[in-house]
């Protein structure tokens, strides 16, 4: 997933801070939205969908451990905690609560670039053991079968990276060009081709796909 089509939520109520963060991170490529409490917080999450949250603990009203633990229930999202408090009982507590990494005050702004990178890193890791779901379409990438409506259909090791990257990504963007290279067909309407079978094995109607649309001049995208 490249960086700009990243949304990272920054949470903390030091305007300094915030700042701080926005430029840096917007530097990088990430798109970067802020909020200064948890309530405001949430009401960009019911709004905006985040690839990554970053939570400082300590802010006035709700804290940020209580908020970790209300997004967790309903949301898979991860979060960094910021915190100024050094005892290890605390950045357990975080992590118990669901944080997914946590961050001591003071910082240096390049030492969470490279969290943020490890989280999503991990995140866009295809667990092949497990089933993976794409509407009513189950999918097994091990078997390297797609069982739609308890009608099995077999995917070629083509489809399979296709989907795996896809899956990686859901959301992003793939040019012709990208798909090209992701499945080593070279010619652009093989790909084509590739993407309309896939459809067949997906789509309950693959002639108006809801999962794997084409976007217009761009390329395909998958919906999860």
């Amino acid at each position: 997933m490249e960086n700009n089509n990243l949304h990272i939520l920054v949470v903390d109520d030091d305007d300094r801070i915030r700042s701080l963060l926005k430029d840096y991170l917007s530097a990088n490529s990430y798109f970067v939205s802020t909020a200064e409490n948890a309530d405001e917080a949430k009401t960009k999450i019911n709004y905006f969908k985040f690839d990554i949250i970053i939570l400082d603990v300590m802010m006035p009203g709700q804290s940020g451990y209580d908020l970790t633990k209300e997004i967790k229930k309903s949301l898979n999202i991860p979060i960094i905690l910021l915190t100024a408090k050094s005892e290890v009982e605390n950045r357990i507590l975080g992590l118990e609560l669901g944080a997914d990494d946590y961050i001591g005050k003071p910082f240096e702004p390049k030492e969470l670039l490279l969290r943020i990178k490890n989280i999503i890193k991990s995140k866009n890791k295809i667990d092949l053991n497990i089933k993976h779901f794409i509407g009513s379409a189950e999918i097994d990438l091990n078997k390297m079968i797609i069982n739609l409506d308890g009608v099995p259909k077999r995917i070629n090791p083509t489809e399979k990276k296709v989907l795996l990257e896809m899956l990686a990504n859901p959301g992003k963007t793939f040019s012709r060009e990208d798909m090209g290279r992701i499945s080593g067909i070279n010619q652009e309407r093989s790909v084509d081709v590739m993407i309309t079978r896939l459809r067949q094995k997906i789509e309950k109607s693959p002639k108006k796909p809801k999962y794997l649309q084409t976007i217009r001049g761009s390329g395909y995208v998958l919906w999860i």
